[in-house]
């Protein structure tokens, strides 16, 4: 990648550092409300588990969470699947 630079106050800034902050910023933000949404989702799935309230059985306690530690394995997987890739020399002339 072409780093540009530009002139701010007498001092150059990289634009690539001010697109990877603001980058980072953004991921921060949106990474920590989406995760704080999950766990919110999971603690109302855990009211689930009130006997008095609902009737279920072993059977859909593992469909249940068979199917989020898929989803979760899936997501992490996409990330690392990134992480790898950024990792990988590039070839250059």
């Amino acid at each position: 990648m072409d780093i540009c630079n530009y002139v701010c106050r007498s001092k150059i800034i990289s634009i690539a550092m001010i697109d990877k902050s603001t980058r980072r910023k953004r991921f921060e933000t949106v990474a920590a409300r989406r995760t704080q949404k999950i766990l919110e989702f999971l603690d109302s799935l855990s009211n689930c588990s009130n006997r008095s309230n609902y009737e279920f059985n072993e059977d859909d306690i593992k469909k249940i969470f068979s199917a989020i530690r898929e989803r979760v394995k899936t997501t992490e997987a996409a990330f690392d699947k990134e992480l790898n890739r950024s990792e990988k020399i590039k070839f250059k002339l």
